[in-house]
């Protein structure tokens, strides 16, 4: 009697940490140089779906993770914008296509996208901008800046049609962005 309670006391914390090795992670790392991008969809302001491997499938893909909304619209992601719009050209002669994600509290973050895009609209072609109002694609990617006033870490990834990241950038700053013209030198040395 007393050895099986040895035993059963002996068994518990291995099937405990068992149990808890077998669970589903809620976390994610974020993609590294040379991993695979995981896919992800997301939709545009008029309710249409982007993919990530949509877009990997036929170009090249930069990936900017703005801030979004975290109360306020921030104006270095509105810089940041403004800079990739008016490399927008460029983008294209690199055969890349710009995605740019906005994160946020789901309440009316579609409205405050609007409100972002004000000063951008339209977007030229080539570049896109995607809501992601239950941080589903910030959460799987590893970039949620869990803190008040924020959502997610700025970052900037290039992703090669194999869906291979080949740079990466993320900023635990407002500020530290990623400019087009670094983006742009990243496309001509990743060819």
């Amino acid at each position: 009697m007393l050895l099986q309670r040895k035993i059963k006391i002996l068994a518990l914390p291995a099937l405990l940490l068992a149990s808890f090795l077998m669970l589903p992670r809620s976390f994610a790392a974020t993609p590294a140089v040379g991993d695979k991008a995981a896919d992800f969809t997301l939709k545009t302001l008029d309710g249409q779906p982007v993919s990530l491997s949509e877009l990997a499938g036929h170009s090249r893909v930069v990936l900017i993770v703005l801030r979004g909304y975290p109360g306020y619209q921030c104006p270095y992601c509105v810089r940041q914008v403004r800079d990739v719009i008016e490399h927008a050209a460029e983008f294209q002669a690199a055969r890349a296509e710009v995605l740019l994600v906005y994160p946020g509290p789901p309440d009316e973050l579609d409205q405050h996208a609007k409100e972002f895009l004000t000063k951008q609209n339209p977007l030229p072609a080539g570049v896109h901008l995607v809501i992601d109002p239950d941080y589903s694609f910030t959460n799987l990617y590893g970039l949620r800046w869990d803190a008040p006033h924020e959502t997610a870490y700025p970052s900037t990834f290039l992703i090669e049609g194999n869906q291979t990241v080949v740079f990466r950038k993320v900023s635990h700053g407002h500020g530290d962005r990623t400019s087009s013209t670094e983006i742009l030198a990243e496309l001509k040395q990743a060819r």
